[in-house]
C-alpha cells in the first residue's frame, strides 16, 4: 500500500509538472504568434528580471519596467487610466530631475504623457514608437499648484500650440519664452537623443530663439505635437539589445528640411484609383516579428512588488477608439526638400495623443 501510495504521489506530481509546463508553453506560444499590440496591450505588469530595452523604439519591448510615480517634484502623471507610465530606470530618473531643473527657469512643473506599457511593445491604440521604455511625451499645458485627482488627470485637456485658424502656425497667445526655454533645457541633456515637436513650433524656435543653438537640431518636426513634445533617450551606454537610431544630422534643422513641412506635400490626400481593387488590410505586427527576446518578456513572470505600483495607477479603463486620420502623400515631388531620414513618414498620420 506505502508503494502504492508513493507511485500515486510521484503520478501526480508528474502530472502537475506537465500541466505547468504546458502553461509556460501554451503562454509562450501566444506571445509568439499573436498579435503585438494585443499581447503587450493587455499586460497589466511589468516582467521580472534586469531593466534592459530590446529592439528599436518602433519595435521592441522592455524588461525590468519601472514605473513613474503619481507625482513627485515638479511633475504629476496623466492619464493614469492608461497604464503607460512605465520605463527604464534611466527615463524615470530623467523625468524626475528635468522636473526638478524646470522649476528652476520659473517652469510651474510638468504634465507627463504616455512613457510606455509595462513591457513595453505596441500599443492597442495611439503611439508607433514608445516601445522600449525610452521615450516619453511632455505636456505643454503648466501642471497646476494642487496635485489632480485620478479624475482630474483623466478629464483635464490638452492645450494646442497651434493657432488653428491659420496653417502652421505658434498662437502667441499661448506660445511664450519660457515654453521655448523649456524644450531647449530638455535637449541639452546629453542622454537626450531627439525631441520631436509640431513644424509650426520648431520653426517658431528656429525664427526667435536667441540663445545657444547648440542643441536644436536634436529637435525635429513632426506631424502632431502641438499639444505635448515627445522626448527620446539614446540606448544607455553598452545597451547591446538596444537599436539605435542614425546620429542626427549636423545643423541646427532649420533649413530646406524643415521648409519641407510648410509645402503641400506632407499635407496632400493620396489619389486614388477608382478602378483600382481595395486594397487588403494591413497584416499586424506579431509577437514573433519583434526581437526574439519580446516573446520571452511577454511570457516572463511579473515582478515582485509590481502589483502595489500597478495599484496606484486606478483601474485601467477600455480606450475609446480612434478614427483613422487622412493617409498622407509618400511620394516625393520634383525640386521639393524632403524630409530628414530620422522623421519616421508613416502612411497615416499619427494619433496626438
Amino acid at each position: 500500500m506505502e508503494k502504492q501510495a508513493t507511485g500515486l504521489r510521484k503520478a501526480s506530481l508528474l502530472a502537475l509538472s506537465v500541466i505547468s509546463m504546458m502553461s509556460v508553453d501554451i503562454g509562450t506560444a501566444f506571445a509568439q504568434d499573436g498579435p503585438a499590440k494585443q499581447v503587450f496591450g493587455n499586460i497589466a505588469l511589468p516582467s521580472a528580471g534586469p531593466s534592459i530595452s530590446y529592439g528599436s523604439y518602433a519595435k521592441g519591448c522592455q524588461s525590468g519596467a519601472v514605473a513613474l510615480p503619481t507625482e513627485g517634484q515638479g511633475f504629476q502623471a496623466m492619464r493614469l487610466s492608461r497604464n503607460r507610465r512605465w520605463g527604464q530606470p534611466q527615463l524615470i530618473s530623467f523625468i524626475e530631475r528635468f522636473a526638478q531643473d524646470a522649476q528652476k527657469i520659473g517652469w510651474p512643473g510638468l504634465l507627463i504623457g504616455d512613457i510606455s506599457q509595462p513591457r513595453g511593445g505596441p500599443m492597442l491604440t495611439g503611439h508607433a514608437s514608445h516601445q522600449i521604455g525610452l521615450d516619453v511625451d511632455i505636456w505643454w499645458r503648466q501642471m497646476p499648484n494642487q496635485v489632480m485627482s485620478a479624475e482630474q488627470r483623466e478629464s483635464t485637456p490638452f492645450i494646442s500650440m497651434l493657432d488653428k485658424s491659420k496653417f502652421l502656425t505658434v498662437d502667441d497667445r499661448k506660445w511664450s519664452p519660457l515654453n521655448a526655454k523649456l524644450v531647449m533645457m530638455a535637449a541639452s541633456y546629453p542622454q537626450v537623443e531627439r525631441i520631436f515637436v509640431n513644424p509650426a513650433i520648431k520653426q517658431k524656435l528656429c525664427q526667435s530663439w536667441t540663445g545657444d543653438r547648440t542643441f536644436m537640431g536634436k529637435i525635429r518636426p513632426i506631424y502632431g505635437h502641438d499639444e505635448h513634445f515627445h522626448v527620446r533617450l539614446e540606448c544607455p551606454p553598452g545597451a547591446t539589445n538596444c537599436k539605435p537610431q542614425a546620429p542626427v544630422a549636423a545643423g541646427d534643422g532649420c533649413d530646406k528640411s524643415l521648409a519641407w513641412w510648410f509645402t503641400k506635400e506632407p499635407w496632400a490626400t493620396p489619389k486614388k484609383d477608382p478602378n483600382a481593387k481595395p486594397p487588403k488590410p494591413p497584416r499586424p505586427m506579431m509577437v514573433s516579428d519583434l526581437p526574439k527576446a519580446c516573446a520571452a518578456v511577454a511570457a516572463a513572470p511579473a515582478a515582485n512588488g509590481a502589483s502595489m505600483a500597478v495599484r496606484e495607477t486606478y483601474a485601467p479603463a477600455a480606450a475609446a477608439p480612434q478614427a483613422p486620420a487622412p493617409a498622407r502623400s509618400q511620394s516625393g515631388g520634383s525640386g521639393v526638400p524632403i524630409p530628414p531620414a530620422d522623421v519616421p513618414r508613416p502612411s497615416s498620420r499619427p494619433s496626438l495623443n
